[in-house]
């Protein structure tokens, strides 16, 4: 177990004694964060398995829904072979991770407290973070609470914050959106979702041109126990906050910020991808026409060029 910082300041990165390299090639280990655990897979430059240097970029990459590290694959890989750290983990309530079955343990702040958890516990003060869907809503949200930890910030097919909650004043978008109010139903989601092992999931994955082998990859995961409660929580808990009126006050992100937008997006209209001048004044939007919501599976090579561009110059 890699044991949390409680300053972050290593010198030379994590001692990694429990680190497992699997079949896919890359390293796996549980880490306690503080509330939970969560499983992180990494990929680490060549000769640099047993600890990294200070001076070696931490990417940290969260995915969305209904996802696993794994979807950040080709991304992991690229940047261990540029010369950096990138680490994925299952978000929290995600195939190997923990899942709390409140609600409210799904609640934004404690998501983004996961990922300030891992940078401690993996020995840095800051990293670049880089999300995508639910993982983005979750980048953004840490970027608002931990602005000291964050290095820089990619996002990818997920409005900022205010730019959604706009959107959905729109007809247009209320109608894309309709699962976010589906899912606020008690159980009938849950059923739904793994009705006829997971059909509804398969289509709406081979629609947007995933092969079936990849598919089978997110269906295994999501047969965990708890994960579906757990995925369909973190809209249940998000919608509460604005019924409520408890919505974060969003503060400037003075850091560069790079959105790659995959304009073929079904449930998220491209007029979206421009986040608030006023909140995000240093944002590059980039938008790859062909690609669907799952653009970093979609166009992996265009997707690595520029976060390993952002990476690497900040550009």
């Amino acid at each position: 177990m890699t044991q949390p910082s409680n300053n972050g300041a290593s010198a030379r990165g994590p001692r990694s004694t429990n680190l497992e390299r699997r079949a896919d090639g890359f390293l796996h280990h549980a880490v306690d964060v503080g509330q939970v655990r969560l499983h992180v897979a990494e990929a680490r430059p060549e000769g640099m398995e047993a600890e990294v240097p200070a001076d070696v970029p931490l990417v940290v990459f969260l995915h969305g829904f209904p996802e696993l590290w794994w979807s950040w694959r080709h991304q992991l890989a690229a940047m261990a072979k540029a010369g950096i750290w990138a680490v994925a983990p299952d978000m929290r309530g995600y195939n190997e991770s923990d899942k709390p079955r409140s609600t409210s343990a799904y609640e934004v702040e404690n998501l983004a407290g996961d990922v300030a958890g891992l940078i401690r516990a993996l020995g840095r003060k800051k990293a670049i973070v880089v999300g995508h869907d639910w993982g983005a809503m979750v980048a953004w949200a840490f970027a608002n609470e931990y602005p000291e930890m964050l290095e820089r910030l990619a996002i990818l097919n997920v409005p900022h914050p205010v730019a959604m909650m706009r959107g959905l004043r729109r007809p247009a978008q209320l109608r894309r959106s309709w699962y976010i109010f589906f899912f606020q139903l008690p159980l009938l989601p849950e059923r739904l979702i793994a009705r006829n092992d997971f059909a509804m999931i398969r289509t709406m994955f081979r629609e947007d041109g995933f092969t079936n082998d990849e598919i089978e990859r997110y269906i295994d995961a999501l047969r965990v126990p708890g994960v579906v409660p757990a995925a369909i929580a973190y809209y249940r808990a998000s919608m509460r906050r604005v019924f409520t009126g408890r919505v974060p006050k969003m503060r400037t992100i003075e850091q560069a910020v790079l959105v790659i937008w995959g304009d073929q997006d079904r449930a998220l209209g491209s007029e979206m991808a421009e986040p608030p001048k006023r909140l995000v004044p240093h944002a590059r939007v980039i938008h790859i026409p062909d690609a669907t919501h799952w653009v970093q599976n979609a166009a992996p090579e265009r997707v690595n060029e520029l976060l390993l561009d952002f990476v690497t110059k900040g550009a």
